[in-house]
């Protein structure tokens, strides 16, 4: 399983990886929680419609820099990021806790 991290991330991040566009259309959709991210690529929006919880948004650009991130409650449509190539979905407060802010360099490391 991939991992990512930040500067501020005290530790690895579990990541999914939504390769396929049947994986990114599906995104959290039907799960009751999730542990870690998963990572939409590409992507430019999400919606929660459907959704069982509420999730971080993450818009990163090509680099994996992140542009924007939002917390979104289910029933809800995002607005798409023109420059963003990226996506991170995670839990409502995880974004924070792991240093994924505007502005931060995400990595993204394969195992």
């Amino acid at each position: 399983m991939a991992t990512l991290t930040t500067p501020w991330t005290p530790a690895p991040v579990p990541l999914e990886v939504a390769a396929s566009a049947r994986a990114r259309r599906r995104g959290l959709l039907g799960r009751d929680g999730i542990d870690g991210a998963l990572l939409l690529s590409p992507a430019t929006a999400v919606h929660t419609l459907g959704m069982r919880f509420a999730i971080d948004v993450a818009y990163m650009d090509r680099k994996f820099r992140v542009l924007a991130v939002r917390t979104m409650k289910p029933g809800r449509m995002g607005r798409p990021r023109p420059r963003s190539r990226h996506i991170l979905e995670a839990e409502a407060g995880a974004m924070e806790r792991w240093g994924v802010r505007r502005g931060a360099q995400v990595t993204v490391h394969d195992r």
